[in-house]
């Protein structure tokens, strides 16, 4: 009796199956946060700053590449900015950060 006792406690015991359908639930779950924390908003930004482009105007008062300026000129990819007197610099449409509100180049 002692000798099936102890072979018994030595014989390793079984790992239990997972069901697959936890794993694949959990992958599913996964992909869904990844979605609403991740993917969601960058989509949203990206589609902001495509709406922001597409409505720059000549007179705006913007910061491109670092550089705070006013858009003399739209051209379909090309800005012309004004960031002094008479000195102006073209960029790219796509180097546009931000859209300030008017007036704040001269308390700048």
């Amino acid at each position: 009796m002692l000798s099936t006792f102890i072979a018994a406690a030595a014989a390793p015991a079984a790992a239990p199956q997972s069901n697959p359908i936890y794993s694949f639930g959990f992958l599913i779950l996964l992909f869904v946060v990844f979605y609403f924390l991740l993917i969601r908003p960058q989509q949203k930004r990206a589609k902001e700053q495509k709406k922001m482009i597409a409505e720059l105007a000549r007179g705006d008062e913007v910061i491109a590449a670092g550089i705070l300026g006013r858009i003399e000129n739209v051209g379909e990819h090309f800005l012309t900015v004004e960031i002094a007197d008479k000195v102006q610099i073209r960029v790219q449409k796509g180097a546009v950060s931000t859209v300030l509100p008017k007036g704040t180049l001269k308390s700048a």
